[in-house]
């Protein structure tokens, strides 16, 4: 079963997607309704898997990572994905994985502390990886200019009540 996003949530997930740490009652005092009602809405949004966490975002060029590339990975057989997906998640350099159509099998973002530890990251921890025939780095980045959540949703600021929402408060 789907669960309905509504006005009300998607105000929530535009909120805390802005601000993790933002606090319920500031969020509730936003949307006009009770604490209580926006700590019900948040515990159902991730109950139901719409909001999978929260985190904290570390300046990786700060703690010493100087390097951030985008390495392509063929496959050597597409059955392994599963086993390739289990052994990259061993790897703490790699922060991101994708699952793509075209040339690559996946796409993964990885953080080295320089040129020569992003070669031997690839060298000596993925391209060894059962299942994974080559690879191939397509893109270093020089610099992150912005990261943020996705926020599609057109919420108007207006002023809800919680009469708008008796049913799932």
């Amino acid at each position: 079963m789907q669960h309905q996003i509504d006005r009300l949530d998607k105000r929530i997930l535009k909120l805390i997607s802005v601000d993790a740490r933002i606090p319920f009652l500031e969020v509730a005092r936003e949307c006009n309704v009770s604490g209580a009602a926006i700590h019900q809405r948040i515990q159902k949004l991730r109950e139901l898997g719409v909001i999978k966490g929260s985190e904290f975002v570390i300046d990786t060029y700060k703690i010493g990572y100087q390097t951030c590339a985008y390495v392509g990975i063929v496959l050597t057989n597409n059955q392994l994905f599963h086993d390739v997906v289990d052994a990259l998640k061993k790897i703490p350099e790699i922060v991101e994985c994708n699952y793509a159509i075209g040339k690559f099998s996946m796409i993964i973002k990885m953080h080295a502390k320089d040129n020569r530890h992003l070669l031997q990251l690839i060298l000596e921890k993925v391209t060894p990886i059962p299942g994974v025939a080559h690879t191939e780095t397509f893109q270093i980045s020089l610099d992150e200019i912005f990261r943020r959540q996705l926020s599609v949703f057109d919420v108007k600021n207006e002023n809800w009540s919680e009469e708008e929402y008796p049913e799932n408060l």
